[in-house]
């Protein structure tokens, strides 16, 4: 096998992979724009951008309250690769703090070795809006999210 083949096989595995993590976050994300939420609570959208490389895209967030101050945080970002556009669901738990109508995030999430291994996130927000920045060890970006219009 080539190294083109084998290059073809395993973004062709990758993909039905990614299919089956985002065709449940979108069922997921319209059951959810049905349902009442408080605080950071629910939906979220924007865009995520690599100041490392520059590469962004469209980001969708859910976030649910677990306890205290842990949530369980669901993330959809796609991004272009050449023609093809490739969609990346993660999960993790962050910190979510108030501070009056101010909040503090805090997280990390091992995506892989092939994703940049290790990310950590800290950003502040609103109930309207979310600014998070990213690092790991050969990336680093920013997360802007803001409430999602009805129809998105």
């Amino acid at each position: 096998v080539s190294f083109m083949q084998a290059r073809v096989i395993f973004l062709a595995c990758m993909t039905l992979f990614i299919a089956a993590g985002c065709s449940s976050f979108d069922r997921d994300w319209k059951q959810a724009a049905s349902q009442q939420f408080e605080g950071m609570e629910g939906r979220w959208i924007g865009r995520w951008h690599s100041d490392y490389n520059q590469h962004n895209g469209v980001l969708r967030c859910l976030l649910m309250k677990k306890e205290d101050s842990t949530y369980f945080t669901r993330f959809h970002a796609k991004y272009k690769w050449g023609l093809l556009t490739i969609s990346y669901p993660y999960d993790m738990e962050m910190t979510i703090t108030q501070n009056g109508a101010k909040y503090k995030f805090t997280g990390e999430a091992d995506l892989g070795k092939l994703a940049g291994g290790v990310y950590q996130y800290d950003g502040a927000g609103t109930t309207n809006r979310i600014d998070i920045n990213y690092r790991a060890d050969k990336d680093h970006g920013t997360f802007k999210l803001e409430r999602p219009e009805d129809s998105e």
